[in-house]
C-alpha cells in the first residue's frame, strides 16, 4: 500500500520534472539580463529589446512573410527529398549489386557539406527559392538514403524467414515487414535530416535570397546594426527548430513503427 508521504512525494517529483524546462528558461532570461546589465556598453541587447523587436516584425507583417517563406522552402526541399531517399535506401540495401554500384558514389560525396554547393546552386537556378530547395534536398537526401540502406543491410534474419513461411511475395515482404521494421532507424535519420535542412535553409537565405529568417539576421546586421532583430531572428530559428522535431518525434508513436522498437529492444 502506497503512504501519503510517498504520494506527495511522487506528486512533486511529477511537478518539477514539468517544471524543469520553465526553470532552466527563467536562469538563462535571467543570466542573459545580468550579463547586459553588467556590461551597459555591450552592442548585444536584452531580452526586453529583443521581444520588443519580435513584436515589431509581426507589426511590420514581416514575422510571418519570413517564417513561412523559411518553412516554405525546407518544405519542398526535405519531401523531395525523403520521397526520393526512403525508396531508394530501401532498394540499396535489399539488393546488394545496388549497394555495390551506387554506395561508393553516396560515401563520395556524403562529406561533402551542403553549404559547399551553394555557388553551384546559384550558377544552375540563379538566385531564388529553386536554389535554397536545391540545397536543402541535397542536405537530406544523403543522410535518409545511408540510413535507410544501413538499416536493411542489418535487420534481423528472423523477421524475413518469417514472412517467407507465410509465403509473402517480394512486394509484400519489402511493404509489410521490411519497412515497418526499419521504420524506427529511418524515423532517428529524418529527425536528424530535417534538423540538417533547418540549418542550411537558413544559411541559404543569407546568401541567395532575399527572404527568410536568414535573410532577417543578415539584412538586421547591414541595416543600422539591429542586433535586437538579429537575436529576434535566431530565437524564432531555435523555437521553430524545437517544434519541428517535436513533430517528427510523434511519428514514434505510430501503431504500425511501435513493434520495431520492441524488436530491437
Amino acid at each position: 500500500m502506497t503512504s501519503p508521504l510517498q504520494i506527495t512525494s511522487r506528486w512533486w517529483r511529477t511537478r518539477l520534472r514539468r517544471a524543469a524546462p520553465w526553470l532552466t528558461l527563467a536562469a538563462l532570461l535571467a543570466a542573459w539580463q545580468a550579463a547586459v546589465v553588467l556590461h551597459p556598453r555591450s552592442l548585444i541587447p536584452g531580452p526586453w529589446p529583443v521581444l520588443l523587436g519580435v513584436v515589431e516584425l509581426a507589426k511590420k507583417g514581416l514575422l510571418f512573410k519570413y517564417v513561412l517563406a523559411s518553412l516554405f522552402r525546407v518544405t519542398w526541399g526535405y519531401l523531395l527529398a525523403i520521397a526520393l531517399a526512403i525508396p531508394c535506401g530501401l532498394m540499396l540495401g535489399w539488393y546488394r549489386h545496388c549497394e555495390y554500384a551506387f554506395a561508393p558514389l553516396l560515401q563520395l560525396f556524403r562529406p561533402i557539406s551542403p553549404l559547399a554547393w551553394i555557388p553551384i546552386s546559384i550558377l544552375w537556378f540563379g538566385l531564388g527559392d529553386s536554389a535554397a530547395i536545391f540545397l536543402i534536398f541535397l542536405a537530406s537526401f544523403l543522410p535518409v538514403v545511408l540510413a535507410t540502406m544501413n538499416a536493411v543491410r542489418n535487420i534481423d534474419s528472423v523477421h524475413l524467414r518469417c514472412g517467407r513461411n507465410f509465403r509473402l511475395s517480394e512486394a509484400q515482404l519489402i511493404w509489410r515487414v521490411l519497412f515497418p521494421a526499419v521504420a524506427p532507424q529511418i524515423i532517428v535519420a529524418l529527425r536528424i535530416a530535417l534538423g540538417v535542412a533547418w540549418l542550411v535553409v537558413v544559411a541559404a537565405e543569407m546568401i541567395a535570397v532575399n527572404s527568410g529568417l536568414g535573410f532577417l539576421i543578415v539584412d538586421a546586421r547591414n541595416a543600422g546594426n539591429r542586433y535586437d532583430l538579429v537575436l529576434a531572428g535566431m530565437i524564432l530559428i531555435g523555437l521553430i527548430g524545437l517544434i519541428l522535431d517535436i513533430a517528427m518525434r510523434r511519428l514514434e508513436k505510430l501503431p504500425s513503427v511501435q513493434w520495431g522498437y520492441i524488436g530491437a529492444k
